[in-house]
């Protein structure tokens, strides 16, 4: 057990590192750590892949070729997909991903998080042609499942790894360039459709899936040399390491003072704070005392993302096509919304440096409701090449406007809003809870918009309008500002039970927390 003496200079040198944090403007963050943003932003790129299929699946139902080799008989001579069968290959990967999620929440902590992302890209390598090859609808649902297991994976991993290797300045820009990868995803694969949408062949979804293949194969070849997180070396008591990575992330340009002792110092008083306030690391931690409520307002911020009608835009060639569009003017609109999401996250980036976390996700699910509740009544008042026009028009604006300001900041918000101890946790139950709900919106959403079921096409808005609302209100109560907060502040602030409008203005001192080796037992705080 460590002296009073040397918990007495880990605080000093703790206040000091947090100091300068505070201090830190955006270019010295950026001159500081480069390599630090560099491989956080290849660790992000995994997700292409998720983003990738994601898109890839729900516009494989306008294929004419796809429809054909998976499909059945239509009364008028065409194929397509039942709405059971479009809901089950749109839900396989969500149950796949469920289980990939429990497993990262074991083995991230225990093995690391590079280690644990070699192994899921190698997973990824090995199951893709299982989607290559199928050669009926049952073999491709199972390959979705398979697949899912490692993207499942990805999914939280690429977020705690941002939040663990930025400093407080580039926090955010860091863990939202995740969203900005899932857009290049999905950008990627409009892109590959639309340039295969006049293939007639069964090589106009199998090239795409040749394109899934390579991208985890290159992945691979990076992140075998990536550091590990210093924050996981911290929590597993691992100073000399900590100290290493740590290291590898920055560079030492001569006029920016830093020093990578005292900000490790800082990270190993963060957990010896969180130590004292929490009783373990496991899943049930997340609903005990503080943590209890941390848990709720990450799930709370991962159900809005789906809950807001963000599904539809996985289905928006086939919406555009079921509202009356042609094909190739589908894939070319769902191309050009894609595009868009990738501005909007960019502009989300900037914007959340200057409006905070809060105001922008609230404001960001009242537009999205005010554009699905028009949709919802252009859709009711008519049904012509006119109205199919508007509401694709539309539903590139609720892109740009879900992207700027709940897509992207939704995983800065979760990555803030757990303690660092259980952040692979708390991520993995928020992100299975969106996962659930993606599956619930894979059953759904095809029975929304295909003629053969509930037929609702644009009327749809109307629900995803009301979902939308309820969304922004529990946010208004619940959701706090975490904005240029240190974690062991966030801690401080959440073990005060600040109210979430306050968190903004309330003063939060962790160093006045009284942190010694008689409080380094564990005791849990009811909060």
């Amino acid at each position: 057990m460590a002296s009073a003496e040397d918990f007495a200079f880990l605080v000093s040198q703790a206040r000091s590192a947090t100091a300068r944090e505070h201090g830190m403007t955006l270019w010295e963050g950026m001159r500081l750590y480069p390599k630090a943003m560099a491989w956080s932003m290849a660790v992000s790129l995994v997700v292409v892949m998720e983003g990738f299929d994601n898109a890839l699946i729900g516009s494989f139902y306008a294929l004419p070729a796809f429809r054909r080799t998976y499909g059945e008989p239509l009364p008028d001579g065409s194929y397509g997909l039942s709405a059971p069968w479009q809901a089950g290959l749109s839900g396989a990967m969500n149950a796949g991903q469920v289980l990939g999620l429990l497993l990262n929440g074991f083995i991230a902590e225990r093995l690391g998080y590079r280690n644990t992302m070699v192994l899921a890209l190698g997973a990824t390598v090995a199951l893709v042609p299982l989607l290559f090859f199928a050669h009926n609808v049952q073999m491709l649902v199972a390959g979705e499942i398979l697949l899912g297991l490692p993207l499942g994976i990805f999914q939280t991993l690429s977020i705690a790894y941002a939040a663990d290797v930025s400093p407080i300045v580039l926090r955010g820009p860091l863990t939202m360039y995740v969203n900005l990868s899932w857009v290049i995803g999905q950008l990627l694969a409009l892109c590959v459709l639309r340039v295969l949408v006049n293939n007639t062949s069964e090589w106009s979804y199998r090239i795409p899936f040749a394109i899934e293949w390579a991208w985890p194969a290159a992945m691979l070849a990076v992140m075998v040399f990536a550091p590990e997180s210093p924050w996981w070396f911290a929590r597993q008591g691992r100073r000399d390491d900590a100290l290493k990575s740590l290291h590898r992330l920055v560079s030492r340009p001569t006029k920016i003072e830093f020093d990578a002792g005292k900000t490790v110092d800082m990270m190993l008083h963060a957990v010896e704070i969180e130590k004292s306030l929490t009783e373990g690391t496991g899943y049930r931690d997340c609903f005990r005392g503080i943590d209890a409520r941390r848990t709720a307002i990450s799930c709370l911020i991962m159900a809005s993302q789906n809950l807001c009608g963000a599904g539809l835009m996985a289905y928006s060639t086939y919406f555009y096509e079921q509202a009356g569009l042609p094909t190739s003017e589908s894939f070319t609109l769902s191309a050009v919304q894609y595009a868009i999401g990738f501005g909007g996250t960019l502009l989300g980036i900037l914007l959340i440096s200057y409006l905070g976390r809060r105001p922008l996700f609230i404001a960001g699910l009242l537009l999205l409701a005010t554009v699905l509740a028009t949709i919802g009544i252009l859709a009711a008042v008519s049904d012509g090449p006119r109205t199919s026009w508007a509401i694709g028009s539309l539903l590139l604006v609720f892109v740009l406007v879900y992207d700027c300001t709940v897509g992207a900041p939704a995983y800065i918000l979760v990555a803030e809003m757990s303690s660092t101890r259980l952040r692979s946790k708390t991520l993995v139950i928020s992100r299975i809870l969106y996962n659930v709900l993606g599956i619930v919106n894979s059953v759904i959403i095809p029975y929304m918009l295909n003629p053969t079921a509930w037929n609702w096409k644009g009327k749809s808005g109307f629900f995803w309008a009301a979902l939308c609302l309820l969304c922004a209100l529990s946010c208004w109560f619940f959701l706090p500002e975490t904005r240029g907060r240190t974690y062991s502040e966030l801690d401080m602030l959440f073990y005060h039970q600040v109210p979430a409008r306050a968190f903004k203005s309330a003063d939060a001192n962790p160093f006045s927390y009284e942190l010694g080796p008689r409080r380094n037992s564990g005791a849990t705080s009811t909060g």
